[in-house]
């Protein structure tokens, strides 16, 4: 056995860990997208058991990603759980279309800063909504909503002791993930999230505390297959914006998490088409099974790599584990406390932060973190996909405005042609500049217009030089003279 796999006991230990990391997080995404806890488990058996077996990046791990909780709880409560399936479903086809004409390899052209500033607004918006839901509240529906009734949910939650017992498991699973890593390393062998939820759980129990937690439905029961109703859907134009919104934003965190993973080891590099394909077929089986959609998670990616994972093998185990916990224990997760939930997706949502990022950005390259913080900041005002389009034209027109970077030098001797030239790329974005210093040129006096020092002229910048040239040459007292490159 050890001839013919010769990794198998690194992977065997490996998958362990990640499925004990993996629970919490696929039950918390699970309840903070308005889902049944089980739908979470589900999405992380397929990550392993069938996104698992496929090529692309060896050692990273899929399941449901706190980065995409927004965005599916904004489509559960427009479209109802049943349609989720059906836009997880088309996200998964258009994934894999992406990948066999080999569009997966763009995604990383997608400016960085776009990426960490939808990061940044995601892991707000999660902070924000998961504090409501540590209190026992019913959070506003946007994300402003959310940031500017906190003060009055502490408020409420200071009359409350019920809403006072739940925010501080809560808090108290923060602080026991948070506190983790400074233990032992023998200790520490076990997740911090899953001590957390099981300390909390514990708590809950032991003294009696009033605090809601999760619903269990059965993992048979809360998988169905999409009904000709919900593939009715499909005619609504806001559905295709959101398997978009999912497409997109599901490849680009999947893709960038293969770059991240691909960092850490030193096995074979991903194929990113070869991964956009398997991110596909995973999001598919997760359709029509009705479950949540999938991404490449660093979290479990990380935690796979350092417990010394060298196969896939470790990320087929783990899904085998998830199968194995949701089909003999199902109620074991009656038990959880949702606040103990809320509190691991609130310290998921603050590491979603970029803090380091930004200011790194802000001392080198001032525009990228403008950009960044408008994506940021357009998530959380409007929505994930918007905001990230906002980022996105941000980036291209920050692109385009430096590369037409011109140069106009006017010599004017007093006597004889006003000679002009122009260095670098003439494009529409610096046009005004340039007739600016053209219409401002005495018009009584010839001209000689240098072009020869041009890379780039587009076609509105020759058009208006070409425009202006004959409106001066009819002013003045001889016709423009123009010098091109050879």
């Amino acid at each position: 056995m050890t001839t013919k796999y010769p990794h198998l006991r690194q992977d065997f230990l490996a998958s362990i860990v990640v499925f004990l990391v993996a629970v919490p997080l696929c039950v918390g995404v699970a309840v903070a997208s308005g889902v049944p806890a089980e739908l979470g488990l589900v999405t992380g058996i397929v990550g392993g058991l069938v996104t698992g077996f496929l090529p692309g990046s060896s050692l990273q791990v899929s399941g449901p990603a706190a980065g995409l909780t927004v965005l599916v709880f904004e489509a559960v409560s427009e479209f109802g759980v049943g349609t989720l399936g059906v836009i997880v479903l088309m996200a998964g086809l258009f994934q894999l279309a992406m990948g066999f004409f080999k569009i997966g390899r763009w995604f990383r052209a997608i400016s960085v800063s776009v990426v960490e500033g939808m990061l940044c607004g995601i892991g707000l918006v999660i902070i924000a909504g998961q504090i409501y839901a540590a209190a026992g509240l019913k959070a506003p529906q946007t994300g402003i909503g959310k940031i500017a009734g906190l003060p009055g949910a502490f408020a409420d939650a200071l009359g409350s002791s019920k809403a006072l017992a739940s925010l501080a498991i809560g808090a108290g699973t923060i602080a026991v993930i948070v506190l983790w890593k400074r233990l032992p390393k023998a200790v520490r062998s076990v997740p911090g999230a899953l001590a957390a939820v099981v300390l909390a759980t514990v708590a809950t129990l032991a003294l009696g505390l009033p605090v809601a937690t999760v619903e269990v439905e059965g993992l048979f029961g809360v998988v169905q297959l999409p009904g000709a109703d919900a593939f009715g859907e499909l005619a609504t134009p806001a559905v295709w914006g959101t398997i978009v919104a999912f497409t997109l934003i599901a490849s680009a965190e999947s893709l960038f998490s293969a770059a991240a993973v691909d960092r850490l080891h030193d096995g074979p590099r991903t194929e990113y088409d070869k991964e956009m394909v398997a991110q596909g077929v995973g999001n598919t089986v997760c359709g029509l099974l009705g479950a949540l959609p999938m991404t490449a998670v660093i979290v479990r990616s990380s935690a796979n790599v350092n417990a010394g994972a060298r196969t896939k093998a470790s990320r087929v185990l783990h899904g085998a584990w998830l199968l194995l916990f949701a089909a003999a224990l199902p109620s074991a997760l009656a038990l959880v406390p949702i606040p103990a939930l809320a509190g691991i997706l609130v310290h998921a949502g603050w590491k979603l932060i970029p803090f380091r990022q930004i200011t790194a950005l802000w001392r080198g390259h001032k525009g990228e973190a403008l950009i960044l913080v408008v994506t940021a900041v357009s998530i959380v005002a409007v929505n994930m996909f918007e905001g990230v389009l906002i980022g996105l034209a941000l980036s291209v027109v920050k692109t385009a405005w430096e590369a037409s970077h011109l140069k106009t030098e006017i010599v004017d001797k007093g006597a004889g042609p006003v000679q002009v030239h122009l260095t670098g790329n003439a494009t529409f974005l610096r046009l005004p500049k340039i007739l600016d210093s053209l219409e401002a040129l005495p018009q009584d006096r010839p001209v000689e217009l240098d072009l020869s020092g041009l890379h780039h002229l587009d076609h509105a910048c020759r058009t208006a030089l070409r425009n202006w040239a004959e409106r001066h040459s009819s002013a003045g007292t001889e016709p423009v003279r123009v010098t091109t490159a050879a």
